[in-house]
């Protein structure tokens, strides 16, 4: 790998968890050493852990300073909680699936009184980013689908027959939303798993992949209480 060999920076599920996102990130910088890259964030960003709302604040921030550079996918939990705003009833499903979290991180007591700003951003956000090597998605394709599968309920909900299926997509599928039991990423021929389960006290995992197609070149993982 050359000093002008571009990154990506695949980023898993974050959940909440600020402190291994800020954490994450120096390693980032520091692994990329002034290199050309790409970040992406393959979604759920919010519920669950303890301040939804610092990463959400920390994502645009990046985004807004490189928008050429920084990709942030939707998620499931993303797409429950705009559902919420939606649909009578929905709210209640949300709040159970970790949305109480995100409330308590906003202040505020209900899915219409988070700021107009927040969910506008959270709405305006892809469900698939795709580069001449790779896929990026948050839950997976169907394998009958083409790729990449146009149904947004499979790209943000999908599990089997995704994740039991060696299908070749024709290019390498990065994603996140099923997560791995022992904290490190899945790699498989035709995809990889980067939800390490941060919100769960396991890692926050960045996937680093270069200019051949496949897998990731390395890992860079942060942990509760680890400094990079």
């Amino acid at each position: 790998m050359t000093a002008e060999t571009p990154l990506t920076y695949a980023v898993g599920d974050i959940h909440g968890c600020a402190d291994l996102l800020d954490a994450l990130l120096e390693r980032v910088e520091a692994h990329a050493a002034g290199r050309a890259r790409t970040l992406v964030f393959l979604g759920d960003y919010i519920d669950r852990g303890p301040d939804s709302a610092r990463v959400i604040e920390t994502l645009r921030r990046v985004q807004w300073r490189e928008p050429e550079a920084v990709v942030c996918l939707m998620g499931n939990h993303e797409a429950m909680l705009l559902r919420s705003l939606r649909e009578p009833g929905a709210e209640e499903h949300w709040l159970l699936n970790g949305g109480l979290a995100t409330l308590g991180a906003f202040g505020v007591k209900e899915a219409a009184a988070l700021p107009r700003d927040v969910l506008d951003w959270i709405e305006a956000l892809p469900t698939v980013h795709g580069d001449a090597r790779r896929w990026y998605v948050h839950a997976g394709f169907h394998p009958s689908a083409p790729a990449p599968d146009p149904d947004p309920h499979n790209r943000l909900w999908i599990r089997e027959p995704f994740l039991g299926d060696d299908h070749d997509f024709g290019r390498h599928v990065v994603h996140g939303h099923t997560p791995c039991q022992d904290g490190r990423p899945e790699v498989r021929t035709n995809r990889t798993n980067l939800d390490t389960g941060a919100v769960y006290g396991a890692a926050l995992t960045a996937g680093v992949f270069g200019a051949e197609q496949g897998p990731a070149l390395t890992f860079l993982q942060v942990r509760t209480g680890a400094r990079p």
